[in-house]
């Protein structure tokens, strides 16, 4: 790589690494006291996703281990904000889907979000976040999880 694109990549990584960052503290201190951000990001996938999903669908769409997805899904449950049963095609297996206060949970950290997310749209403006996205999402997906060998 010439030393005019590496110095171009450097750049592009500071500037996400240092924005996901920013964005990471400043949601962390709006959100409802005691959710956490993979609490709200596995709430948010639920409730966008309607049905139920395994843990190991969660992981998979996360990016995380299994593990790490059992330890946040547990902690769901114990707050109520979801409902983990068997699955019935496959008793090894688990299902999980959000429960009524799990959505009102995600409602009110949307609540809670909404005036920082607004906050920033004004001061970009509507026509360049929109302009953003598809680059963003397109770099997400490039970036996406590296296949094992």
């Amino acid at each position: 790589m010439s030393t005019e694109k590496n110095a171009l990549a450097i750049s592009l990584f500071s500037e996400v690494l240092a924005a996901d960052q920013m964005v990471r503290n400043r949601l962390s201190r709006v959100l409802p006291k005691g959710m956490e951000i993979s609490h709200f990001s596995v709430l948010n996938h639920l409730t966008w996703h309607e049905g139920e999903r395994s843990p190991a669908q969660l992981a998979e769409a996360f990016n995380v281990t299994r593990g790490a997805m059992t330890n946040t899904l547990n902690r769901l449950e114990w707050a109520g904000y979801i409902h983990v049963r068997p699955d019935w095609d496959d008793a090894r297996r688990k299902m999980v889907a959000v429960s009524p206060a799990g959505r009102r949970a995600h409602e009110q950290a949307l609540n809670a979000i909404a005036p920082m997310v607004g906050e920033v749209i004004d001061s970009l403006g509507e026509e360049r976040v929109r302009a953003t996205l598809p680059i963003l999402r397109e770099l997400r997906t490039r970036m996406g999880p590296v296949k094992p060998e």
